[in-house]
């Protein structure tokens, strides 16, 4: 870590955050409090400048690592670094053993373990606006795929209820064609009361023309499970209501990911443009076996700090598949990493799991890897190998060849 004229640590709180700034030698300049506006963090930029020591001369410490703080800190020439909450709380009990505790205190604690551990911080730098906008749409992503799922159980239950003939060509319930056909004649009385034209005029504008018309009409008209005509009414209003909420969220997916392919074309254009070492980084993670656009986009996004710098020991930690060393005399165990990035960690492993279908390299190191009774290990262990390959093509700059034989790892 460089050397700083100044040191600051901030305690990020939604409502009065409190400002520590130390010298160099760890004197005490000022402690005080801002307010989370802009008046407040221009008035915090402007008590920075009068320290008479450029920007690039002040290091900020902060517990989060994304705020409109952080922001206004990078934008003002500051460097930023963040620490773990975890290990903050750890160095309070440096300063005071009597366990007191407040927040322009825990200021002082954060500007000084910035001081001395500098090393244990993550430096924050300036994101281009593609790479937060390609982040934001990942996130909703992940965000909205089990809401979707969700509903879309719960959806299939209630119309289990009534009819269930009418999941018969598509059990799962997620075609958008099916909730218009179903919108139009929700229960088998008025698909009973309909015909079959009707019904082929419904298919011809959803486009599914390899599903007979005359086939769903008698799928739709069967006999209904019997029972009460009170249930049966109430679940019919239940998923007619659930309908809209449905079709709203399919639309948002689709909405996210015709936004998520510009944006990786143009991170590449971009990159190109300004000469920048990772002009071919999209290309070649799609090029690695099992990385679809969703995998693609979650790992240039929430891996852009140690992808940058091609750093492959904290990327195995942030996916959580690096192994976690306790050793104490005779005693060593070797367990899971828990503590990771929790949305690089699932499409991590998911990217594992689809190149077993895709790769026969990986497909032979996991059927080798789940001879030992842990098939999650073996999972993690070709996770880590795909991540090995990926850092090894960003570091050449190169799309190897698929045909190229590959060292197994252990």
């Amino acid at each position: 870590m460089p050397d700083y004229d100044g040191f600051v640590g901030i305690d990020w709180a939604t409502q009065t955050p409190a400002v520590c700034l130390l010298d160099a030698p760890g004197r005490v300049i000022a402690v005080t409090s801002v307010a989370p506006s802009g008046p407040g963090l221009a008035q915090l930029l402007e008590r920075l400048r009068q320290l008479a020591v450029p920007a690039e001369r002040i290091a900020v410490a902060i517990e989060t690592p994304r705020a409109a703080l952080v922001e206004a800190l990078l934008s003002g020439g500051c460097h930023v670094f963040a620490g773990n909450p975890k290990q903050l709380d750890r160095c309070r009990d440096r300063h005071r053993v009597a366990g007191a505790k407040d927040d322009r205190r825990d200021a002082l604690v954060i500007a000084a373990a910035l001081r001395t551990d500098g090393w244990a911080f993550r430096h924050r730098a300036a994101e281009a606006p593609q790479l937060i906008e390609l982040r934001e749409i990942s996130r909703r992503h992940g965000e909205l795929v089990p809401d979707h799922l969700r509903r879309a159980s719960r959806w299939r239950e209630h119309r289990l209820r009534f009819s269930p003939q009418a999941l018969a060509r598509c059990p799962a319930a997620d075609p958008p064609w099916l909730w218009t056909g179903l919108a139009r004649v929700p229960t088998p009385a008025a698909a009973a009361r309909g015909r079959v034209g009707r019904l082929r005029a419904i298919l011809a504008d959803q486009r599914r023309r390899r599903c007979p018309a005359e086939e769903r009409h008698r799928a739709l008209t069967t006999a209904p499970l019997p029972g009460a005509p009170g249930p049966a009414a109430a679940a019919g209003a239940h998923v007619a209501l659930r309908l809209p909420r449905r079709r709203l969220g399919h639309d948002q997916q689709g909405q996210g990911a015709r936004r998520r392919e510009p944006l990786l074309t143009r991170r590449a254009t971009a990159a190109a443009a300004a000469h920048q070492p990772e002009p071919r980084d999209v290309p070649i993670r799609r090029a690695v076996p099992g990385g679809g656009r969703v995998v693609a986009a979650t790992m240039l996004a929430e891996a852009s700090g140690p992808r940058a710098v091609r750093d492959e020991q904290t990327l195995r930690a942030h996916a959580g598949v690096a192994p976690v060393t306790r050793q104490r005399g005779k005693t060593r165990n070797v367990a899971m990493r828990r503590s990771c990035h929790h949305r690089l960690r699932p499409a991590v492993l998911h990217w594992a799991s689809t190149s077993l279908r895709l790769d026969s390299p990986c497909r032979m190191q996991d059927d080798r890897l789940r001879q030992r009774p842990r098939p999650a290990r073996a999972l993690r262990g070709g996770a880590d190998r795909l991540l090995r390959i990926l850092v090894a093509r960003l570091t050449q700059g190169t799309i190897d060849d698929a045909a190229r034989p590959r060292r197994f790892a252990a």
